[in-house]
């Protein structure tokens, strides 16, 4: 009759009988509180109920003091279990008496209930925020009992709902996640890699096998799982080219459908993981020229940034550079100063900057706003404000003016480096390029310029290309140049540059924004490249 009851009103004339035991009891109220949760009903006018109070009454009968043989010690593991998280679905304080003994009825049992149901409660105190004594029991008893877990349901929830309380238990259901990762359905995949993700947790071993097994899938993933597994690559770094190109090729379809916020949030995770997809970015170029109207600022400045640190063209640059041009236009003063240095950036490195962006990011006002900020961003954002600089001296032949003043140039030269921090290929650069050349004196290593860009050395040529004391002439592209000597006739400066993996793509050698823009700013400076990686 408990079970069967459609309403509260039902249900409480139900348990109205004289004979009603403290089990079915706490069944009662724990029907009680789906039905008023699934139609939508005031609790409070069950709590007034004389019959809710006889309930209450029937399963705290006996239940003061030391435990005895009736009342709530008389009621089953799963009612149990149900009535802690139904009393505050009905409204019932939670330092009251009601909720109190109950409490202290699951913590004297813990050790004797399944394993399901120490899922169940944890999952439902996590949730709660409860800080009393029973959930770090509850995650305890979890830790001791890992190797019980054997549901691939279980081990997903515990981890996105419960594993952040516990690093502890969260090593323990990655081994078991592990063990399991075959078993996993699409969703289950998902959610699992969104745990990790939230919870910055970089295990490779269980990244590489869910990797593996979504490979393995045959049927066409579902949209949140492209969407939020793509968010869970980029939040931990984790590139893995065959999945990348699998969430590419199937989220192509998909665009249209997506709102700004998620086509935004995808070039952004593609830009972290350094995976471009020419369909894929040309599709967002044109998606961002279709919904021109419905994209805010901030996610245009998003998907430019992300073309930008890809270096990605679109086909259909002219429309969609004109498009980007015209939603900037008189926005300057209402970005972030941060999020406007990344514009103007990403504009330099795509080449389309213009004078009015250059002029308001190199003022002194716009320095004033950066000045005093110690953060990583803050210096990210002064670097590519060199890196602006320098667009504007060597790319820029009509600009004017401001630049930034010699003080904010930095650069010194040679500077020492933690040898113990250099790369293999680093280190073999500076110990074969003394012996080549003839003697240290012929190379300049590690060199800090005025453009933002570190060279790793620097050789100076004559017109027969012998190598020349590199410290004797002048340096313009040091802010404090060691020698005094004009270059030789027919003399050129050689800049050696270390290509390294960050510097590319993940799918192939194709250089990225930033790489791009390096080369282009040495080469208008009078450099010769002689590129290695």
């Amino acid at each position: 009759l408990i079970q069967g009851a459609s309403n509260p009103q039902e249900l409480l004339r139900v348990s109205g009988g004289p004979a009603l035991s403290s089990n079915l009891a706490a069944l009662a109220i724990a029907r009680l509180a789906r039905l008023t949760c699934e139609q939508h009903l005031d609790p409070k006018s069950i709590r007034g109920d004389p019959r809710f109070q006889r309930l209450l009454a029937t399963v705290d009968a006996q239940g003061r003091g030391a435990r005895s043989s009736g009342g709530i010690s008389q009621v089953w593991n799963t009612p149990l279990v149900q009535l802690l998280r139904s009393l505050p679905a009905l409204g019932l304080a939670r330092g009251g008496h009601q909720l109190r003994s109950v409490e202290q009825e699951v913590l004297w049992r813990l050790r004797r209930l399944p394993l399901r149901q120490l899922a169940l409660l944890a999952e439902h105190l996590a949730g709660q925020g409860h800080d009393g004594l029973l959930l770090p029991e509850v995650l305890r008893k979890l830790e001791l009992r890992w190797t019980e877990l054997d549901g691939t349901r279980t081990v997903v929830t515990l981890m996105a709902k419960v594993g952040h309380l516990s690093p502890a238990l969260m090593e323990r259901l990655e081994d078991k996640a592990l063990e399991l990762a075959e078993q996993f359905d699409p969703d289950e995949l998902r959610r699992v890699a969104l745990a990790l993700a939230l919870q910055q947790r970089r295990c490779v071993p269980l990244l590489r096998a869910l990797s593996y097994h979504l490979l393995q899938k045959p049927a066409e993933l579902p949209l949140p799982v492209l969407t939020d597994l793509l968010f869970a690559y980029s939040k931990l770094n984790f590139q893995q080219p065959q999945v990348l190109h699998r969430l590419s090729l199937e989220l192509q379809p998909h665009l249209g459908t997506l709102s700004p916020a998620q086509v935004s949030r995808c070039a952004r995770s593609f830009a972290s993981l350094r995976w471009l997809s020419r369909p894929l970015a040309e599709a967002i170029a044109q998606y961002s020229l279709d919904n021109a109207q419905k994209l805010s600022i901030t996610q245009l400045c998003g998907i430019l940034v992300s073309f930008a640190r890809l270096n990605f063209q679109p086909s259909c640059g002219e429309e969609f550079f004109s498009m980007v041009h015209e939603q900037l236009q008189g926005q300057e003063q209402q970005l972030d100063a941060h999020l406007l240095t990344d514009v103007v950036w990403s504009l330099c490195v795509l080449q389309q900057a213009r004078p009015p962006h250059l002029h308001h990011v190199l003022s002194p006002e716009f320095q004033a706003r950066l000045r005093g900020d110690t953060s990583p961003r803050a210096q990210s954002s002064w670097l590519k404000l060199l890196h602006i600089n320098a667009t504007a001296r060597l790319e820029a032949p009509g600009y004017q003016g401001p630049f930034l003043p010699p003080e904010a140039l930095g650069g010194d030269g040679d500077k020492d480096k933690d040898t113990e921090k250099a790369t293999p290929l680093q280190k073999g650069l500076r110990e074969a390029l003394p012996g080549a050349l003839g003697g240290h004196d012929l190379v300049r290593h590690d060199v800090s310029t005025v453009y933002g860009w570190d060279i790793d050395a620097e050789v100076l040529l004559d017109s027969d290309n012998k190598p020349l004391p590199v410290r004797d002439f002048t340096a313009p592209h040091l802010p404090h140049s060691e020698g005094t000597k004009p270059l030789p006739a027919g003399a050129r400066r050689v800049a050696v540059l270390r290509w390294e993996f960050p510097q590319f793509s993940s799918r192939g050698r194709e250089l990225l924004g930033r790489g791009s823009l390096a080369r282009r700013h040495l080469r208008a400076a009078g450099f010769l490249l002689a590129e290695v990686s």
